[in-house]
Order: C-alpha cells, then structure tokens, then sequence
C-alpha cells in the first residue's frame, strides 16, 4: 500500500509540474490567439458583470490571464499566460505562476482579471521584475459573482482581481502568491 501511494504521489506530482509549467507556454504560442483569447475572456466577463465593466471603464489597464491551470496533490502548482490592454490595445504579454503546500487534490482551470486603477500602480506594475501578488499595493481578489457588487463609487483598492469561469475538481482559487512576470514574445 506504501508502494501505492509512492507512485500515485509521484504520478501526481509530475502532472501538476507538467500543466503549470509546460503547458501554459504551449498554449500560448500563438499570441494573437493568447489576444482573441483575451479579448473573448474579457468581453464574457463584462457581459456578466456589470461592476467589472465598470472598474474596466475606469482602470489605466487590464491584464488578462484567460486560461490558468491549478493541479496538485500535496504540492500544487498553477501556471497561465495573459495580455496587459492599455486603452483596449496589447501593451504587454505575462505570465502568472504559483506553487503551493497543503491539504489539495485535484486539477482546474479558471480565468483572472487584473484591474489597475491608476497609472502610478501601473507604472509600478510594469517596473518590476517579478510581481507577487499580496506584497506591495493594495489588491482586493473577488469572484465574477461578487463583482457584480463594485461600483465605481465603492472601488477604493489599487487593483482589482477578479476571478471567473472556474472549471474542475479542485476546492477554492488562491492568487496569494502569485507571480506575474513579463513574457518577451
């Protein structure tokens, strides 16, 4: 039984480092198809939104990670590319990667969307080699659901994340953590 749960690990732990490393950077080979898919992602999300519209409407730039990959049994990784819109324009290509340790089994994907509300947290953003999210400015990580709820007249945080189209067998979305570097496409 030991043998057993040796290889299941093992198995496990080899998938989830393929899928979060190796699979994003295939699927994003395209990039215009990493941009339609942007776009499409976006679109959807403020057709079903009308609060994320309007943090759209007032943000200096959206980032966009269309399609993130999260697996893990024990250890965990989850990997995504995505495009920076500056003005409804393609003014950058990322990628966000993360690991994780704990309690979780299972693999999922979802989207995620990066509203930053004024130039100086952009300029900052754009600045730094590796992003993390949760250290450095102010950032407020919702779902699409609870998006609905934001106004611009409540939005106060530096950035706004906001989590849609989730798909899979895995408990929760986390972004804590995560770290979005530049890709030179």
């Amino acid at each position: 039984m030991n043998k057993y749960f040796s290889l299941t690990k093992t198995f496990f732990l080899l998938m989830a480092a393929f899928i979060a490393l190796v699979a994003p950077r295939l699927a994003a080979a395209e990039d215009s198809m990493l941009a339609q898919d942007s776009r499409a992602a976006l679109k959807s999300l403020y057709d079903g939104s009308a609060g994320a519209k309007a943090l759209g409407d007032k943000a200096s730039a959206v980032l966009v990670f269309p399609n993130v990959v999260k697996a893990g049994f024990i250890i965990g990784g989850q990997g995504g590319d995505g495009i920076l819109f500056t003005k409804g324009k393609v003014s950058g290509h990322y990628n966000t990667a993360a690991v994780s340790v704990g309690l979780q089994a299972g693999a999922q994907s979802f989207g995620y969307v990066l509203f930053f509300m004024s130039n100086k947290v952009l300029s900052d953003f754009r600045n730094s080699k590796n992003f993390q999210i949760g250290v450095g400015p102010n950032i407020v990580v919702i779902d699409a659901g609870a998006a609905k709820d934001i106004s611009t007249l409540t939005a106060k945080a530096d950035i706004y994340a906001v989590i849609f189209d989730q798909k899979g067998l895995m408990a929760g979305v986390g972004l804590q953590g995560s770290k979005i570097t530049k890709l030179n496409p």
